[in-house]
């Protein structure tokens, strides 16, 4: 095992040895200066990102899932990025989920420990079934915490792709995973807290990762989240707008069809565009995978 200070996230940063004596101002303008780093650090390693994405997107079309494992702030951006897939995608919970070590608690109370024990991430993908339609991708911005490594290693055995994402360079993690994704941020301004540019330039990777997946199933039109669940008021005006929009007809009559097929957008949106049933919209779309862009032109090809 790699002594921590020898990684890269747990060296001193130059631009803060007199980090206690800066003003407020100071403090806030250097950790602006370094957050500016992060999205090129990113960039970066994009070659990766898109194999991730490739898998991620495969493992969707055939009822795979996306499972994230990590401890501590590692494990809670992937549990952040996890329960807005739902909501956003109509996605069911399963599809990308999070695994945390030391259990859900762990989310707002840390469970010491819990991220050294490398059986305990074996035992917790174990209890998920893991098979070989899986996406697991392991956070850990030391690369080396064996809760994360020891999942890995498990869902390599079970057949699963496996992910590495972490922010040193040739890390533990990287060697268990099918593609490693290494972001160098370098050293934090507070020495070692890798909840600053490590953790963000993180939640970037997972932003970018599940977003372009669900994009390449058939979630978005244009560049309108058109498999929203409208739960809530807020959302339910969101799906009238989307409506209005890529169809040019009104508030009123955009609120009557989306009453009309349970608020379901993409339905409306093709029962409108196609001058068609809202059955023959929905199947439409399960001919065309879910996407609206083919069904229309299923539609216009088939004279519906």
């Amino acid at each position: 095992m790699e002594k921590l200070p020898f990684l890269l996230t747990e060296q001193s940063n130059v631009k803060t040895t007199r980090l206690d004596e800066m003003s407020i101002r100071e403090i806030l303008t250097t950790m602006n200066e370094e957050d500016e780093t992060i999205a090129l650090a990113v960039r970066q390693v994009l070659p990766q990102i898109e194999k991730a994405v490739e898998k991620v997107a495969n493992a969707f079309k055939v009822g795979g899932r996306l499972i994230y494992v990590g401890a501590g702030t590692s494990g809670r951006i992937g549990v952040m990025d996890a329960v807005e897939c739902p909501p956003t995608f109509s996605t069911p919970p399963e599809q990308v989920q999070a695994v945390l070590a030391g259990g859900a608690g762990a989310m707002y109370v840390a469970v010491e420990g819990a991220e050294d024990d490398a059986m305990l991430g074996a035992k917790d993908l174990e209890a998920l079934r893991v098979n070989e339609k899986d996406v697991i991708l392991g956070i850990a911005a030391s690369g080396r915490t064996p809760y994360v490594k020891g999942a890995l290693l498990y869902a390599q055995s079970c057949g699963a792709v496996t992910v590495s994402l972490s922010s040193n360079e040739r890390a533990i993690i990287s060697e268990c995973a099918d593609i490693p994704i290494e972001v160098l941020t370098g050293p934090e301004i507070l020495t070692g807290s890798t909840r600053l540019k490590a953790a963000t330039a993180h939640k970037m990777v997972l932003n970018m990762i599940s977003t372009t997946a669900m994009i390449k199933n058939g979630k978005v039109y244009k560049n309108l989240m058109v498999d929203l669940h409208a739960s809530n008021y807020k959302l339910r005006e969101r799906a009238k707008k989307m409506v209005c929009t890529l169809t040019d007809i009104g508030y009123e009559q955009a609120e009557a069809v989306l009453e009309e097929t349970d608020y379901n957008v993409k339905v409306a949106v093709v029962m409108i565009l196609a001058e068609t049933t809202k059955e023959r919209a929905h199947q439409l779309l399960l001919e065309s995978d879910g996407f609206v862009g083919k069904a229309l032109k299923l539609a216009t090809s088939e004279g519906v």
